[in-house]
C-alpha cells in the first residue's frame, strides 16, 4: 500500500522537538540548555516556535517551575518515539562504526555498574559489535592517567591534568525501605521518627552518618546493625527488609517491593561526571562509547 505523506502538515523542525523533549525531561529551560549545550533563551525560543507551529500550549508556569499541559503530555509520548528513531538513524548513518574494535574499559560504582550500565552497553554492542567492553565495578576512584580505565563515571569532577570531564546529569535520591519493613515498624512522618529506625549502611559508615546528620537526620552507629562496603549487597538488604537507606531514584524505581520514605522530603542531589583522558577522547572507539554514555545518562 502506498503511503501518501501530508508534507504541509509537518511545519516544525527537529531542533524545536529536541528543545521540547529536553525541557520536559529536565523540568526547566536552564537544565535543558545545559544538556543541549545551548543558552536558556535559545531553548525557550525553540519551544515557543514549536508551540506556534503546532498551535498549542505545551507548558504552563506554576510558580518558578514549568509543568506540562495535557496536550504537552500527549505529545511527549510521540516525541520520545521520534527521539528513538533519530538515535537509530544516527547509528545507521555511522555504519562505519561496525568496524570499530578493541577494548574499552569503563569504571563506575557497583550500583551503577549493575543497574544502569547493562542497558547502555546493549546499545554500544549494537553500534559496534566488535568492541570489547570491560566494566570495572569499583567505588574507589580508578586512575585514568595510568590507564586503569578508559572512561570513568563518577560523582565528583576529576582534578587530574590531561583529563576531560563532562557533567552529564544532576541525579536525585531519597530514603527508601521495603514495604514489609515499613508495615512492621510504621511509616515515619518526620526526620526525627526516621532517625529511630534501623538503617542499612554501605561504604564508609562515619561518612554516611555525617552525611545524614548534616541533612537533619540524627542517626548514630546503633542505627546501623547491618552494613556492607558493597552497594549492591546493601541494597539487597534494604529490599529484604533490614532497614532504611538512601538510594538513587532511578535504581529504586526499577526495584519491586521498595517504597520511598518521607516522600514529600526534598531529594538529595548528586552530579554524574564522565571523565576520559584527553588523548583517548580522540580515539573513535572511546569517543563513540563516551557519547552514548553521555546521551543515556543525561536522560
Amino acid at each position: 500500500m502506498h503511503f501518501c505523506m501530508n508534507w504541509q502538515a509537518i511545519n516544525f523542525d527537529w531542533n524545536q522537538v529536541r528543545a521540547f523533549l529536553a525541557t520536559a525531561e529536565k523540568g526547566s529551560f536552564s537544565a535543558a540548555a545545559r544538556v543541549l549545550a545551548q543558552t536558556q533563551p535559545t531553548v525557550g525560543r525553540q519551544v515557543a516556535a514549536l508551540e506556534a507551529a503546532l498551535g498549542v500550549v505545551l507548558f504552563e508556569r506554576v510558580g518558578k517551575t514549568l509543568r506540562l499541559t495535557n496536550t504537552g503530555s500527549e505529545l511527549l509520548v510521540h516525541v520520545r518515539e521520534m527521539a528513538e528513531v533519530a538515535n537509530r538513524i544516527s547509528l545507521t548513518a555511522s555504519g562505519q562504526s561496525q568496524a570499530i574494535e578493541g577494548q574499552v574499559r569503563i569504571t563506575a560504582s557497583d550500583i551503577m555498574s549493575a543497574y544502569t550500565l547493562p542497558k547502555i552497553i546493549k546499545e554500544i554492542r549494537l553500534a559496534a559489535p566488535l568492541l570489547e567492553i570491560d566494566v570495572v565495578a569499583a567505588n574507589d576512584v580508578r586512575d585514568i592517567q595510568r590507564r586503569e580505565a578508559d572512561i570513568a563515571i563518577r560523582h565528583v569532577r576529576s582534578t587530574q591534568p590531561n583529563l576531560i570531564s563532562k557533567l552529564v546529569a544532576d541525579a536525585s535520591a531519597h530514603f527508601y525501605a521495603s514495604s514489609s519493613f515499613l508495615e512492621s515498624v510504621g511509616r515515619p512522618r518526620t526526620e526525627e521518627e526516621l532517625a529511630s529506625q534501623d538503617f542499612v549502611g554501605f561504604g564508609d559508615l562515619q561518612e554516611m552518618m555525617g552525611y545524614l546528620n548534616a541533612a537533619g537526620v540524627p542517626v548514630a552507629a546503633k542505627n546501623f546493625r547491618v552494613r556492607s562496603q558493597n552497594g549492591i549487597v546493601a541494597w539487597e538488604m534494604v529490599r529484604e527488609g533490614f532497614g532504611v537507606s538512601v538510594m538513587w531514584d532511578e535504581v529504586a524505581d526499577q526495584t519491586p517491593g521498595v517504597e520511598r520514605v518521607l516522600p514529600e522530603r526534598a531529594p538529595f542531589t548528586f552530579p554524574i561526571w564522565l571523565t576520559t583522558h584527553s588523548e583517548l577522547h580522540t580515539a573513535r572507539r572511546i569517543r563513540m562509547v563516551f557519547d552514548i554514555l553521555s546521551r543515556h545518562l543525561s536522560q
